[in-house]
């Protein structure tokens, strides 16, 4: 059966998550993780950076779409803000090459992977290892980013009609 490639990422201003699946919307299997840590300069320069980075993994493994997490509210406005920020940077390396983007929140991509939408990071990350059956210690943010990208295949934005779409571009 044919599958999607997805790119889901876990924007941030010192650290962006990302992960790679391939899906056919029932299994999915891992293609690769990380994070980009991004330098201690200004934030403009960093925004540059996470442009930069998105952008050559999108042509390193030529995703077909991407997932990305959704800005939540936290008591610290301009946390909110440098996130918006870093995920607009991320969204705009993919809207640039034409690629469709889906966006969740936070409390639905835990809900996909582990059952609960409360769940800490070490359930996030154990649930991810035993979705793509992996043997390995996954970063946080990169296991994030992983979970952005099951979320999309396996109940967020996967569907015949935009499976079609990408596989007629291809």
């Amino acid at each position: 059966m044919a599958s999607l490639r997805i790119i889901g990422i876990d924007p941030g201003s010192r650290i962006t998550g990302w992960g790679i699946i391939e899906s056919n919307g029932f299994k999915s299997r891992y293609v690769d993780c990380g994070c980009l840590r991004l330098s201690d300069a200004s934030l403009p320069v960093r925004l540059g950076e996470i442009f930069t980075g998105v952008s050559e993994l999108i042509q390193q493994y030529q995703p077909d779409v991407m997932a990305i997490e959704d800005v939540f509210m936290s008591k610290n406005a301009a946390s909110a803000l440098k996130l918006g920020q870093a995920r607009g940077a991320a969204i705009c390396s993919a809207v640039a090459t034409g690629m469709d983007v889906s966006e969740y929140s936070p409390r639905r991509v835990k809900q996909a992977v582990s059952g609960f939408g409360a769940a800490d990071k070490s359930q996030v990350q154990n649930m991810v290892c035993l979705l793509l059956n992996l043997n390995i210690k996954l970063q946080a943010d990169a296991a994030d980013g992983l979970a952005i990208a099951i979320t999309h295949a396996h109940g967020g934005g996967f569907n015949t009609a935009s499976f079609n779409r990408h596989r007629k571009q291809a």
